[in-house]
């Protein structure tokens, strides 16, 4: 029996991709700190991990940035024009709230903080990208990466990222991103580091 191959062709996701993409999400992060930090319970993080990423997906990213998606990862990019309409609005915090249970208050405490570094000048956000561990090292991630930096150059634009997995970051310095800032999230929270990425030709 011949194991069925995965693609790691980009494609547009759209919102019936969200069982799929949450899915995915949820295993690419399940060691991520501060995906730990805000689910601290191994028995319901993934399913936890799978709400939040549906919601967030559903509810911001798939209307108002670009998401792509292969057969194993996905990746939502926010240019500047859609920075702000991706804010998630009243019903979606409360959502997100109600995943989060009592980590709530650590959700917003990090969200804050990390706002107040967001850089001014106009630039393209990676705002989430993983793939399954089943699947890392078959170029899944890379090739979606490469996707929204084809998108960003094109634009002339500078990327920015936030990271909370240290070994993460020579992925993304082998693409031209190099740290920002590194910053401590409160109530003991992971460090979180900021990239940015200039516009390449």
């Amino acid at each position: 029996m011949t194991r069925m191959s995965m693609t790691n062709t980009p494609k547009t996701a759209t919102i019936d991709d969200a069982p799929l993409i949450s899915r995915t999400l949820a295993r690419a992060f399940d060691d991520d700190p501060m995906m730990r930090w805000f689910f601290p319970e191994d028995a319901t993080r993934e399913a936890g991990l799978g709400r939040y990423f549906a919601t967030i997906f559903t509810r911001q990213y798939v209307r108002h940035a670009v998401c792509e998606r292969t057969d194993a990862a996905a990746a939502f990019w926010a240019p500047p024009e859609a920075q702000a309409k991706a804010v998630p609005d009243a019903e979606t915090i409360q959502e997100l709230q109600d995943i989060l249970g009592d980590r709530a208050a650590l959700f917003r405490d990090a969200v804050e903080t990390a706002a107040e570094h967001t850089p001014h000048e106009p630039h393209w956000s990676l705002a989430v990208i993983g793939a399954d561990p089943a699947a890392r090292a078959r170029g899944h991630g890379a090739a979606l990466l490469r996707s929204g930096l084809a998108k960003a150059d094109a634009a002339g634009l500078p990327i920015y990222l936030e990271s909370s997995k240290k070994s993460n970051l020579p992925f993304y310095e082998h693409f031209g991103f190099t740290v920002r800032e590194e910053l401590a999230l409160p109530q003991d929270g992971p460090t979180l580091w900021s990239m940015w990425r200039d516009p390449q030709a």
